[in-house]
C-alpha cells in the first residue's frame, strides 16, 4: 500500500486535494483515506458508544442499516495512533492511503502554502490552488512513487488471490522482530538503510529462484527501512506451498539468503553506544 500525506492550515485547501487524488487513484487501485479530526469527538460519554467505553470496551462498532437497504459500519477504538490506522487499511488490502492531515508524522507529505516546520515534503503546493488536470496528474504520479507499505495480514491476503494458490497445501510466514534484550545488553531500537535499488532486485532474484523449486507456489519478501523500535517487526516472508516440508526449507532459505545476500545495514542502539552492524547480521537469528 502506498501512503501519501496531505497538510496545511485550517481552510488551506486539504479536503479539495485530498478528494482529487482519491478520484484519480481510484483508477490504479483501491483507496483508503484517514483525517486528522483534532479536538472532535464522534462518540462523547453521554452517547451509548461513550457508555460501552465507560464499561471497558477497548473497541465499538456500529453498524447502520439492514441487508435489504445496505449497511454502514463505524469503528471506534481507545487509544489509536496513525500507524494503527495506516496497518487496518493495509490489512484490508487496500492500494493507497491518503492522509488529511498529521503534519508532525514522518510521512511523504503534499504541504500546501507557506507552512512551515514539517518533515519529509515532497511537494509544496501553492496556498491558492487551482486543482487543474496537470497539476492533479503530478500529484498522483508522486503517490504512485511512494514506497509500498505492507502488514503481514496484507502479505498473506496478497498471496491468498494468486491462482496458483488451489494447489497450496499450506501457508507458512516468518516474523523478524527488534530483539530487545541479549544477555545483559538492552537494544532500544534499529535502523535499516537499503542500497536501492540493487536491494529489490536481489529481493526479487531471491524470491523468483525459491519459486522454482518443487512444489513452491508463491513467495513475497517485506524489509521495513528506516528507524524501528524494540519488539516491533523488521521483516516478513510468507511462502505458499504444496507440503509443509517444501514450505519450512523455503521459508529457512529466503531468510538465510536475505541476510547474506540484500544489502541492507543495521545501526544499533544500546543504552550504552550506537553502531553500525557492517555484517549484515540481522536480529531476527
Amino acid at each position: 500500500m502506498k501512503v501519501i500525506s496531505v497538510v496545511g492550515y485550517k481552510k488551506s485547501g486539504k479536503t479539495s486535494v485530498v478528494s482529487a487524488l482519491v478520484r484519480n487513484l481510484s483508477g490504479f487501485g483501491t483507496v483508503g483515506t484517514i483525517k486528522h479530526m483534532g479536538e472532535q469527538s464522534l462518540n462523547p460519554a453521554e452517547t451509548d458508544t461513550g457508555r460501552h467505553f465507560d464499561a471497558g470496551a477497548d473497541t465499538v462498532i456500529g453498524i447502520t442499516g439492514t441487508e435489504e437497504t445496505g449497511t454502514e459500519v463505524v469503528s471506534f477504538s481507545r487509544d489509536l495512533n496513525l500507524e494503527d490506522a495506516l496497518d487496518m487499511l493495509c490489512d484490508q488490502g487496500l492500494d493507497f492511503a491518503v492522509v488529511e492531515g498529521f503534519k508532525e508524522s514522518n510521512l511523504p507529505k503534499i504541504a500546501i502554502g507557506d507552512l512551515q516546520g514539517v518533515s519529509n515534503v515532497v511537494f509544496r503546493l501553492p496556498a491558492e490552488i487551482d486543482m487543474h488536470e496537470e497539476l492533479t496528474g503530478s500529484l498522483v504520479g508522486i503517490a504512485l512513487a511512494q514506497p509500498d507499505r505492507y502488514t503481514l495480514e496484507a502479505l498473506i491476503k496478497k498471496v491468498r488471490k494468486n491462482p496458483a494458490i488451489r494447489k497450496a497445501g499450506a501457508i507458512g510466514t516468518f516474523t523478524g522482530i527488534v530483539r530487545e534484550l541479549a544477555g545483559n545488553e538492552r537494544t532500544s531500537r534499529l535502523e535499516f538503510e537499503k542500497y536501492e535499488p540493487e536491494a529489490s532486485k536481489i529481493l526479487d532474484q531471491i524470491r523468483e529462484e525459491l519459486k522454482q523449486k518443487e512444489g513452491i507456489l508463491e513467495v513475497l519478501i517485506h524489509h521495513k527501512v528506516g528507524v524501528i523500535k524494540a519488539g516491533e517487526d523488521i521483516v516478513y516472508i510468507v511462502v505458499a506451498a504444496a507440503h509443509r516440508a517444501e514450505l519450512f526449507s523455503a521459508l529457512s532459505e529466503a531468510i538465510e539468503r536475505l541476510k547474506i545476500e540484500a544489502p541492507i545495514w543495521k545501526k544499533e542502539f544500546t543504552e550504552k553506544e550506537e553502531f553500525w552492524v557492517h555484517d549484515r547480521e540481522h536480529p531476527e537469528n
